[in-house]
């Protein structure tokens, strides 16, 4: 069962000061999202015993941080819109966006102050090294922009540091605020991992193939930046070399209606059984966080809203 989390960020910093600072971070909270590692945090918590009072300051922690990078990510990528509103560096200035996604940062740590002093040695290096690996994967994704060629295992690492080790950290600051044992908590982080891995192999799958009416953005974003994706560097690897010299014709071919350019490249791919390889990378990272998840000292009852996950994941359309 999920929580609502969207009244405790919408006013987490209403009597923070000066107004010009925090505002921006207001606004950038408020913009609501799918709130998924606050939910993975709480469940993790609630897995061990543990309450929403135990596991809050770690939420607020976790998505506060995730919201930092998105405004930063905005920031880099000069992106207009998020979450069908004005980015916070377009509703505000860019100036207003940097620093307050800096105070974001450091009020992120502020928040794990809040918990018991005998967990910070847990926590914090938990935390720290996380946001460092965040920062190495959005290095890694900007490298790859100009790189001549990505291998599938550099892709791999680059999207566990920038997306999964954030799903994994969340899970195991819930356990860590539920007092699980050590084992239990790197076996959630290891289903956070494969959780990430998965998801976002899933976006690059669904920025091509979803149906735009339920994947919630316009199709073929990526191929419109020429951003390699987990499909396209899956080709590159596997296909024939006339198959990767059409492939990257069509996603230099700016020329041509990108509609027409994605229809291209999907035939491609399906002529190349690349939606079939995606599956199963994708069936063999769900395996493993179920694998993990099976090993977990806990319940079957406790476990079953991580497992709803996980299959849910299995058919996940947006």
């Amino acid at each position: 069962m999920s929580y609502d989390f969207n009244p405790h960020f919408a006013k987490l910093f209403e009597n923070e000061t000066p107004k010009e600072l925090y505002t921006p971070i207001t606004y950038a909270l408020s913009t609501g999202g799918k709130r998924l590692r606050p939910q993975l945090a709480l469940t993790a918590c609630n897995m061990f015993g543990g309450k929403l009072e135990d596991a809050m300051p770690v939420i607020s922690a976790i998505e506060v941080f995730h919201n930092f990078t998105l405004l930063h990510d905005d920031i880099m990528d000069n992106a207009d819109v998020r979450r069908n509103r004005p980015t916070v560096h377009k509703q505000f200035d860019e100036s207003a966006a940097i620093l307050s996604g800096d105070a974001m940062m450091i009020e992120a740590y502020r928040q794990l102050e809040a918990m018991p002093h005998d967990l910070w040695t847990e926590l914090f290096p938990l935390f720290t090294s996380t946001a460092l690996d965040i920062c190495r994967g959005q290095q890694m994704d900007k490298n790859f922009e100009t790189a001549s060629s990505v291998s599938l295992n550099e892709y791999i690492e680059m999207i566990r540091l920038k997306t999964a080790v954030l799903l994994a950290c969340a899970l195991k600051l819930g356990a860590i605020a539920a007092r699980a044992d050590k084992r239990d908590a790197d076996l959630l982080y290891e289903v956070g991992i494969n959780i990430g891995l998965a998801f976002q192999i899933q976006d690059d799958y669904l920025d091509l193939y979803g149906d735009p009416l339920t994947f919630g953005k316009a199709i073929g974003g990526d191929v419109a930046c020429q951003k390699k994706t987990f499909l396209y560097i899956l080709t590159q690897e596997l296909a024939d070399t006339r198959a990767i010299e059409m492939l990257n014709l069509y996603y230099a071919k700016t020329d041509i209606i990108l509609t027409d350019r994605l229809s291209l490249i999907r035939e491609l791919y399906n002529n190349n059984n690349i939606p079939q390889r995606y599956e199963q990378y994708l069936a063999e990272y769900l395996r493993k966080a179920e694998e993990s998840l099976a090993a977990v000292n806990t319940t079957d009852e406790a476990k079953k809203p991580l497992r709803d996950l996980i299959a849910k994941l299995a058919n996940r359309k947006k």
